[in-house]
């Protein structure tokens, strides 16, 4: 296991909507949520930016804020490419950036990229044997750079504890964090995301809730999660069932979120990165960053 040494907080702020905003707005963003207070900023990799560069931009307008991938995906480039992309970006902002590397999802990788996604869970043991191997000649930076695997089950779980610094579970009720500790043991970073609505009203916060949950409930990927956690498939159809949104997604007043924010730490979260939910998928939503950040005791 790579000693995990990043901090993060206890608290960040995971975003994919910057992807549709220009970089100077993405920068911009990026220094309000280390002005507020938040350790890290978590960006996905899909059909936006290229994600390396992505957190270069972010990092170079910022000073103290982490910036990790959420994640990388490890089919959009060989082992030596990627090795070299984290030891170049850890080299220019030391001990400010974390990969967070992942298998990602069948068709983003084999229709969009048009690669092969089979034996994800040994490819990406192969995958890290290659990084660790792989030649870079570069001056690199102190303190080491720092990975973590996107993980659900347990087998990737294991794999995050003994081969890096930990693990990135995405769309995942506190029960799971609990597994996830209890799979990993104390010592890996366990770095969990938490979608949240800021509504109380149950109606429209779920259809919220949905519309942001329906690219994520039909993967096979969390689907396999959310079966092993005891949801049925009923669950899991028509958008998913009241008990499998609620489950996910809290929602409610500041206090219901910072509740469920706390049921992960309690749950053996080190770290919890929040993803601010809105009706439009393409909403900066820095005023309830700034609302979080105030209720966290953060500024």
């Amino acid at each position: 296991m790579q000693s995990p040494h990043i901090d993060l907080g206890p608290y960040g702020i995971w975003t994919g909507a910057f992807g549709v905003q220009p970089s100077s707005m993405a920068r911009e963003c990026a220094a309000e949520v280390e002005e507020l207070g938040f350790g890290a900023l978590w960006i996905p990799e899909t059909v936006f930016r290229e994600v390396f560069l992505e957190a270069l931009i972010l990092l170079e307008g910022t000073a103290t804020l982490k910036v990790a991938t959420g994640i990388a995906n490890r089919y959009a480039r060989d082992a030596l490419t990627t090795n070299a992309a984290m030891q170049t970006i850890n080299e220019a902002h030391p001990g400010r950036f974390l990969l967070g590397l992942g298998v990602s999802h069948a068709h983003l990788v084999a229709g969009v990229r048009k690669h092969p996604y089979d034996k994800p869970f040994s490819g990406m043991v192969d995958y890290l044997d290659r990084m660790e191997k792989a030649r870079f000649f570069a001056p690199k930076g102190e303190p080491p750079a720092q990975m973590v695997l996107a993980a659900l089950g347990p087998r990737m779980l294991r794999l995050a504890a003994e081969r890096t610094a930990g693990a990135h579970p995405y769309f995942v009720p506190p029960e799971h964090t609990a597994f996830a500790r209890d799979t990993m043991g104390p010592a890996p970073l366990l770095a969990v995301e938490q979608m949240v609505v800021l509504d109380p009203d149950p109606t429209t916060a779920r259809e919220t809730a949905r519309a942001h949950m329906a690219a994520y409930i039909g993967l096979p990927n969390y689907a396999n999660n959310l079966l092993r956690l005891g949801f049925t498939e009923d669950d899991l159809t028509d958008g998913g069932s009241d008990r499998v949104v609620d489950a996910v997604v809290a929602w409610g007043t500041i206090d219901d979120v910072l509740a469920r924010v706390q049921a992960h730490r309690d749950a053996g979260a080190d770290h919890v990165c929040i993803q601010v939910l809105d009706a439009d998928l393409a909403h900066l939503p820095r005023a309830e960053w700034r609302r979080l950040s105030q209720a966290l005791g953060l500024s």
